[in-house]
Order: C-alpha cells, then sequence, then structure tokens
C-alpha cells in the first residue's frame, strides 16, 4: 500500500564532509554530453517565454538571437509574431496596441494582422500551452521543422510555473550547467542532500539518472530518482521516475539575446497522483509564486557557474 505521506526524515553529513565529487565530473564526460545535445535539432524554434506573458490586447517584445520579436494575440487568442521593428519609420513594435486582434503601432498607427506587410516579416509562433516558441530561420540556419521540439509532460492536471533569468553567457553555459548533476549537493546544499548519479550518458542511453532528496526543512525531505535528459541543443529536461511526483518535469531553455548574454526559461510542471493534488490544483495561482522562487533561487547560483564556464571559454582559459 502507498505511503499517505511522502516526506521523510534523512540524515546527510554535513557539507564540509560529504564525498568529493569531482574526480566523477569527469570534464570530458560533461563535455561529451554537450557535443550530443547541441548537434541535435531544434528545427530554429526558440523559447520567447510562459504563455501567460502574452495576453490578449497586449503586446509583449522580445530580444532573440539579435533580433528584435513581438507577441501578441490574434482573434480567437491565436498565437502571432513578427520582427520588433516597424516597416514605416522603424518605431518599436514592442511599444505597440492590439486591438480586434492586431498589432497597432503607436507612431502612426500602421496595422500589421500577423501578414507580411512590405519588409516587416511574421514569423511562425507556437503555444504548447505553457511555453510559446518562435522560429527564426535566418538566426538558426537549420532545416525548419513545423512545430518545436517538446519533451513528455505529464498529463492535464498539473501545476506548472516559469520563472525567467537573464545571465552573461551562451546557451551551451546554461546547458552544461544542468549536464552536471555532480555540483548539486555542494552547489545547493539548501536545497539538495545525498544526491548520487547513478547513470551517465552513453551513445545509446543519453541521459544522466540521479537519486537525490529535496531539502524541504531541517532533517525531512522527499527522495526520488531523476532522469536528465536534452531533446534538443538550448533544452535540458529532468524527468521525475521514481519517486513522489512521478511524471513532473522541470524543463530548462535557454535562449540567446546576443551573444554572450542568454535567458533562461525554467518551466516546472508538478504532477501527482495523490488525491490531495487534486486540491491544490484550484489554489495554483497562489502556488506558482513559490514555484518560481524556488527555480529563481537555484538559478541565481547556477548563473554564476554559466557565466564562470563562460568568462573562462571567452578568455580561453577553460580547463581542457
Amino acid at each position: 500500500m502507498r505511503n499517505r505521506i511522502p516526506l521523510r526524515i534523512y540524515s546527510s553529513p554535513p557539507w564540509r564532509e560529504q564525498r568529493p565529487t569531482w574526480q566523477d565530473a569527469k570534464p570530458a564526460l560533461i563535455e561529451a554530453a554537450l557535443k550530443r545535445a547541441t548537434a541535435r535539432p531544434s528545427g530554429n524554434w526558440f523559447v520567447a517565454g510562459a504563455s501567460r506573458d502574452v495576453v490578449r490586447g497586449k503586446v509583449c517584445g522580445r530580444t532573440i538571437a539579435g533580433r528584435e520579436v513581438v507577441l501578441w494575440r490574434g482573434p480567437h487568442d491565436v498565437l502571432m509574431a513578427g520582427s520588433g521593428s516597424c516597416p514605416h519609420l522603424g518605431a518599436p513594435l514592442c511599444d505597440g496596441a492590439v486591438a480586434g486582434g492586431e498589432l497597432i503601432c503607436r507612431w502612426h498607427g500602421l496595422s500589421l494582422n500577423g501578414k507580411r506587410f512590405g519588409a516587416w516579416t511574421p514569423y511562425p509562433a507556437h503555444d504548447d500551452g505553457v511555453l510559446v516558441w518562435v522560429r527564426l530561420d535566418e538566426a538558426s540556419g537549420e532545416e525548419p521543422l513545423p512545430a518545436p521540439v517538446l519533451p513528455a509532460r505529464p498529463p492535464e492536471g498539473s501545476i506548472d510555473a516559469v520563472a525567467t533569468l537573464i545571465g552573461r553567457c551562451d546557451p551551451e553555459d546554461v546547458v552544461a550547467n544542468r549536464l552536471d548533476p555532480w555540483h548539486g549537493a555542494w552547489f545547493h546544499p539548501y536545497s539538495f542532500a545525498n544526491l548520487r548519479v547513478v547513470e551517465t550518458p552513453t551513445e545509446e542511453l543519453d541521459r544522466f539518472l540521479v537519486e537525490v532528496t529535496f531539502r524541504l526543512a531541517g532533517r525531512v525531505g522527499v527522495p526520488v530518482v531523476a532522469a536528465f535528459t536534452c531533446p534538443e541543443p538550448r533544452t535540458v529536461v529532468m524527468h521525475i521516475v521514481e519517486g513522489e511526483g512521478a511524471g513532473s518535469v522541470v524543463e530548462t531553455h535557454a535562449t540567446p539575446i546576443r551573444e554572450g548574454r542568454t535567458a533562461v526559461v525554467e518551466a516546472t510542471i508538478a504532477h501527482s497522483d495523490r488525491r490531495g493534488f487534486a486540491l491544490a490544483r484550484p489554489v495554483a495561482a497562489a502556488l506558482r509564486p513559490a514555484m518560481r522562487w524556488a527555480a529563481a533561487r537555484l538559478w541565481r547560483d547556477d548563473l554564476a557557474y554559466a557565466e564562470r564556464r563562460y568568462a573562462l571559454r571567452r578568455d580561453g582559459r577553460f580547463p581542457g
């Protein structure tokens, strides 16, 4: 019979006495996993933010791979996207308005309905229900795909939250951070305990499998087994495969803003088949700030890791 309470009292050594992991975290192993990840096709799709960032009647502006991009909701709330510069005199369309599903420039009232207008270019856009994506074929230069490469997600009824942070690094530095699970209990002792990497990637099974306890308070935590995979070059996904919340995912997406500047867009999609979880769904809006705070807390540290890696690479001092 399944335990009613998922929490466990755990024991772990003090931070300074835990087993060092530097010998396990082999640079060549991490770099090989990164190389395989960055070689996968993206179809030229980039995450632009959370679905909730693009609301009816408002314009959402982004810079992606050095390009100004605007997103808005067209008729029937269909996601629209295009160049962020007005074709008339170059006004910033992110400051525009939306009326009747059309984007209106505030400088002279030019209306855009999502179709090509002179030099103005619409972009393919996709709303997966959690995140919004834009396809920029010129920026990526790959063979385009009709939709983004999405990982498996839990069924309907999950609770999702999206946190966005910006760092001085490139997408590969963000991905490399996630492909180093060994740093978890050392670098984030406030969140993780008893972390053990039980499986490392191979050509045949390209994933990390990790046993870890998520710390809650004191000696109370939730032990799980998590798998880390890369479905495309700018995404790392953590699936909970055993333990409480099995099926839940954390998707880390790295979107280039320009060289040396990257947006980390992390989507946490929580799921549980416990009866109590159904009671939490109606108050999901109240839970999302706490979920975003937890993600941002980790990434404030992890961006320091990614930014350091970027600085070393830029200066030619990166080990190996």
